[in-house]
């Protein structure tokens, strides 16, 4: 096992070499890889468009065959010699009608799907002079043709049967051509592809292939599923894909097709390519080697001054500064410790200002969870508190007085929200927006918010006797309290954010603080029907129903309540 490397240069050598190692052979690999699912696609659609190729050709053939033996058929002397009992003259009519369509074989067949004569003393084996009469007879056109594979004396021949009329069928000619080796090679030249032909039994009727590999086909032909796409084949030492398919011949014939096409030749280019690329990522990997101890030895310097840097800071000595910076990232690294170091001075202040203008639940869920865009959803209560009249208060005192008083009666409200365990949300102007039960979750969030609400009528009634007693107007207030289902979390863009709640509800808590207006309602405080739902301990609370209204905003109307200090306990 070797031994792992100690330093962090000794560490980044061997990772980049590593690294590169890596990337090369897989390159290497994937393109090798490609190379192989590629020549594997060409050859089957090679072997496909081959095996249609040969289903065509056969085709083409036996449409001229058909087309011949129709003609002849319909020749007035052969006709007579069909009816006659003359079989040595019809088998020289049928030497002659062999010679003019050019083909291997012309034969008589009875009706009865017989043999009568033929131009080859050749036996066909089987039944397949029945079966093509079969065929034939059960051909609807009004000159009923069938075409066949047969055996004769272990020979294969493609063959077409057309019908004798005098007028009536009265015999039926047949005519073949035999498929060869010199078929199978023409088919070839076309296609590129080879070709093997073996009978039931196994044994070879022809082939393109050298002696030696179709001996390997011929005992690897077992093995062959027919009918499906290309099998991989070991065949005399090269591997091929070969494609099996299956051709009838009789009852119980059948022919073989074996289309097969070598791999190794097909991926001969692609692997002289795949050696120059193996070449070339060695050759890479030497150079990596080289160029990433030089690196090595060049960066780890720096580093150990940034070690002896960091420690002093880890002691507590924020004042070290480098006295100079790389033009690298290295250099970054150095002006970053500098910065760590003005950071962590500024660490306290920062503290002492974030929970000076954010609560302590909000300043720790940030600490906590860190300021990040999004929020969930809970059930919250919503306080909205409006001082009214401030409008018209701020045309008859100075900007310094109207301020002071402002943040006399804020602070006194906010006590008392504090106080009940609600968080201030916001301060919009003269207005106040607090939540109960976010972000910390209050099962009792209901019950606080209504008993901040009394609270701050009660300590509006005191501010207001103070201001009495210096000469000054007193403040009116109205609240609006709604529970309901919102999204809450940090609410803004990424460089400023804002705890908030967002939602349905909390638009209904700012429509029922406006709703206090109303004179007809003679209250202070507004809540929701959702809100009364919520209240777990409904005694220290008196309500008064307002009915239904209809708020801004919302198309269903919104059942009221009037929320009023409970009377005072008799003497």
């Amino acid at each position: 096992m070797l031994p792992r490397p100690k330093t962090f240069g000794k560490k980044l050598f061997a990772l980049f070499v590593v690294v590169v190692a890596l990337a090369q052979l897989s390159t290497w690999l994937i393109v090798s890889r490609f190379h192989l699912a590629q020549a594997r696609t060409l050859i089957q659609d090679e072997l496909r468009r081959a095996a249609r190729a040969f289903s065509r050709v056969i085709d083409e053939r036996n449409k001229l065959l058909s087309a011949a033996a129709l003609t002849a058929a319909r020749d007035y002397q052969i006709k007579q010699l069909f009816a006659s009992d003359d079989p040595a003259t019809l088998a020289s009519a049928l030497v002659s009608i062999r010679i003019a369509s050019m083909t291997d074989l012309v034969s008589a067949v009875s009706l009865e799907g017989r043999l009568i004569t033929s131009t080859s003393a050749a036996t066909a084996s089987g039944d397949i002079y029945a079966q093509l009469v079969a065929r034939a007879d059960a051909d609807p056109n009004p000159n009923p043709t069938a075409a066949g594979y047969g055996y004769l004396d272990g020979q294969l021949y493609s063959l077409v049967l057309a019908p004798v009329r005098a007028p009536d069928i009265i015999a039926w000619l047949m005519i073949g051509f035999r498929i060869d080796r010199d078929f199978a090679q023409d088919l070839k030249d076309q296609t590129g592809v080879d070709l093997t032909f073996f009978d039931t039994d196994g044994r070879l009727l022809a082939t393109t292939l050298a002696d030696a590999t179709a001996r390997s086909l011929t005992r690897a032909l077992p093995g062959l599923r027919r009918d499906v796409d290309a099998a991989t084949v070991e065949l005399d030492g090269e591997t091929a894909l070969v494609a099996g398919r299956t051709l009838t011949a009789g009852a119980d014939k059948s022919v073989t097709l074996a289309l097969q096409y070598s791999l190794d030749e097909k991926l001969r280019p692609a692997r002289s390519a795949e050696r120059w690329l193996l070449g070339v990522a060695l050759g890479a990997l030497g150079l990596s080697a080289f160029i990433s101890r030089a690196f090595a030895r060049t960066l780890t310097r720096p580093i150990v001054a940034l070690v002896g840097h960091a420690r002093r800071i880890a002691a507590g000595d924020y004042s070290i500064r480098n006295k100079s910076y790389r033009p690298d990232e290295l250099g970054r690294l150095s002006e970053a410790f500098d910065q760590m170091s003005r950071g962590l001075t500024e660490r306290d202040h920062v503290r002492d200002l974030l929970d000076k203008n954010v609560s302590p639940e909000v300043a720790a869920q940030l600490v906590r969870d860190g300021a990040a865009l999004g929020g969930e959803e809970r059930e919250v209560t919503i306080l909205f508190a409006d001082l009214r009249g401030f409008t018209t208060m701020s045309e008859t005192f100075s900007p310094h007085d109207l301020l002071t008083l402002l943040n006399r009666y804020l602070d006194r409200m906010s006590a008392e929200i504090e106080r009940q365990g609600g968080v201030i949300d916001k301060f919009i102007g003269d207005a106040i927006m607090a939540l109960f039960g976010a972000p910390v979750t209050q099962a009792d969030a209901a019950d606080r918010a209504l008993k901040a609400a009394l609270a701050m009528e009660r300590a509006l009634a005191e501010l207001n006797a103070e201001l009495a007693a210096e000469g000054r107007p007193p403040l009116a207030l109205g609240i609006g309290i709604n529970t309901a289902r919102v999204v809450a979390g940090n609410i803004g863009s990424h460089r400023r954010l804002n705890y908030s709640v967002i939602g349905d509800g909390v638009n209904v808590a700012a429509r029922l603080q406006s709703l206090t207006r109303t004179a007809e309602y003679r209250t202070n405080i507004i809540t929701s029907t959702s809100t009364l739902a919520a209240v777990r301990e409904r005694a220290p609370f008196t309500f008064r129903d307002l009915g239904r209204v209809h708020v801004k905003g919302r198309a269903e109307p919104v059942e009221i309540i009037a929320l009023e200090e409970p009377p005072s306990p008799p003497a």
